[in-house]
């Protein structure tokens, strides 16, 4: 019996909403979906993604000719710079160009990079070597470390004066998550990304379509050479595990649709390989023709619409709805983002 009372307990932490709730008036209001929220943001609540932190993947075209592009947005700092760099590094060597897609493993992840690296179903293909100068990063670089955690910084804060700081900082959504340890832990959405915290620090969690490196056994921890992306049910267990270093921001189609691979864990066994799709090449946007450089922008997240967007994702109102569920995991309040018109291009 007691197990159970914590177990209903932290479900009831789990999915108790940070914001107060509504009143008995404002419930019987027709209430607007989160989708039309989000369109009356103002734009000034838009965010600019920089070319930068922008990465455009081009695989080759579909069995009926149609191109096929993925936009990629870097993870920005504090969080995974080492393999950041690295990829950025490895798009400008033209490393990625003639590598593949390798693996589809259903309702888990596709990863693409060199065929012979790391591939259980590939160990007569000869390795593409990497290209010189490229970061190693430790586990450690999993996660950003608590600064009130650090030689030299004055006495740990309470749980109560970190919030507060916090809440000073970023207008957010943030809730308790059964991932993190107690005392001081929860999930919140900090510049525009998903992120978990507790009182040794913050690292971004793996909702759908974010993007990590793929790595062999500890102590290695990947350079960015094999990339996946999670394109099933959110697979937080692997926070703090491996590195992420982004998430796809269009283009999804292109990879959740792939087919599945049959081999361990889903790589594509030797009998598959006419399976594996091609990567003809991955850039750099800021690399690119001013005029062909993708433009996207996201929702700010520290903004009153998304705080509104997040209470109503948490407790759809809407006609379709009967009963709002009264809280939501993190992954289930995908943030905003939209592509906008690349002037250059429009000239």
């Amino acid at each position: 019996m007691k197990h159970a009372r914590l177990a209903a307990a932290a479900l009831i932490a789990l999915s108790t909403p940070f914001w107060a709730p509504l009143s008995a008036q404002e419930e019987t209001e027709a209430a607007p979906s989160p989708n039309e929220i989000v369109n009356a943001a103002a734009a000034k609540e838009w965010v600019q993604i920089e070319a930068e932190d922008l990465l455009l993947m081009t695989l080759t075209p579909d069995r009926d000719g149609n191109a096929r592009e993925v936009v990629i947005q870097l993870m920005p700092a504090p969080f995974s710079q080492g393999w950041v760099e690295n990829i950025r590094t490895l798009a400008r060597a033209e490393w990625y160009d003639g590598t593949s897609v390798n693996r589809v493993q259903d309702n888990y992840v596709v990863q693409w990079g060199d065929p012979g690296h790391d591939n259980p179903e590939g160990k007569d293909i000869e390795t593409k070597p990497l290209p010189e100068g490229l970061n190693v990063m430790g586990e450690e670089e999993y996660l950003e470390q608590s600064q009130i955690l650090l030689v030299g910084r004055p006495a740990p804060q309470t749980e109560a004066s970190i919030r507060e700081r916090d809440d000073r900082r970023f207008q957010t959504w943030r809730s308790s998550d059964p991932y993190a340890q107690e005392p001081f832990q929860g999930v919140k959405f900090q510049s525009g990304w998903p992120i978990g915290y507790d009182v040794k620090g913050r690292w971004p969690v793996h909702c759908y379509g974010m993007l990590g490196v793929g790595r062999n056994y500890s102590p290695d921890t990947g350079s960015g050479a094999e990339l996946y992306t999670v394109i099933g049910h959110a697979p937080r267990h692997l926070d703090r595990n491996i590195a992420l270093v982004g998430r796809i921001i269009s283009g999804m189609e292109h990879l959740s649709s792939l087919p599945r691979g049959s081999g361990v864990l889903g790589f594509y066994t030797e009998e598959e390989t006419e399976l594996r799709t091609p990567i003809l090449s991955i850039r750099v946007a800021s690399d690119l023709p001013e005029a062909d450089q993708p433009q996207f922008e996201y929702l700010s997240t520290e903004g009153e619409t998304f705080s509104k967007y997040a209470e109503a994702r948490a407790n759809r109102r809407d006609p379709f709805f009967i009963v709002p569920a009264g809280g939501a995991d993190i992954c289930n309040i995908p943030v905003p983002i939209r592509a906008v018109s690349n002037a250059a291009a429009d000239e």
